[in-house]
């Protein structure tokens, strides 16, 4: 296994970390158009409209073309919201790494090195709006290039929030991940993290059918309090 090291993040990493999170949002893209194919609605569009149209006109030619079109159209139906996504965090907390994540010491933003490159990224913040007496940390961000998947680089840097949280004194950990991002929501579940809520990030999600999902991992001291 290769080694890793973690460290806080430097200016130095813009382009890289910028680079990492827009290929891992958007690697959810397939996942995304298979989990689409699999809805009802779905079925019903692509067999209905081509037997409408060959009905109509005698055409096969243009029942396959049909079907052709409406797949093109759900592939891009499927990247858009994460295209969306990305453009959203390069314009606020990714367009200043420093001061989103650095200014602040309840904050902080790491990266992993492997093979002497920045390999993975993962951010924290504090939830502005926990619930009183919940002093909660949000995970951000974490990506692993490609290559380095399976050195166990995403652990490490769940592991970071983790111990950072702790020593801060935060009482919880949460985050937000969606059902076709099943390796990452695999991990935090083996690292003790809880399903705590299931919502649609936006519109467009709703008519996906794809519901995020929020994670909770209690730190001993708040879980048994909350008891």
């Amino acid at each position: 296994m290769a080694t890793h090291h973690i460290r806080k993040y430097q200016e130095t990493d813009h382009k890289r970390v910028l680079d990492l999170f827009s290929k891992g949002m958007i690697e959810h893209v397939p996942a995304t158009f298979r989990h689409m194919l699999k809805l009802p609605q779905t079925f019903l569009l692509l067999l209905g409209v081509p037997v409408t149209l060959l009905l109509a006109s005698g055409s096969w030619l243009l029942a396959l073309v049909s079907d052709v079109t409406l797949l093109v159209f759900l592939w891009m139906l499927a990247r858009h919201p994460w295209r969306q996504y990305v453009v959203e965090c390069l314009q606020t907390d990714l367009a200043d790494v420093t001061k989103s994540y650095l200014r602040a010491r309840d904050s902080c933003f790491w990266v992993a090195e492997s093979g002497g490159q920045v390999a993975g990224i993962v951010g924290a913040l504090p939830v502005k709006d926990a619930h009183p007496g919940r002093k909660q940390l949000q995970l951000f961000h974490l990506s692993v290039a490609l290559e380095h998947r399976g050195e166990g680089l995403g652990k490490a840097l769940v592991m970071t929030v983790l111990q950072f949280a702790r020593t801060q004194g935060y009482s919880e950990v949460v985050l937000d991940t969606t059902i076709v991002q099943e390796a990452a929501l695999t991990l935090y579940l083996r690292m003790g993290f809880q399903k705590t809520g299931e919502y649609f990030f936006d519109k467009v999600f709703r008519l996906l059918g794809i519901y995020t999902i929020h994670l909770t991992y209690f730190f001993p001291s708040a879980q048994e309090g909350s008891l």
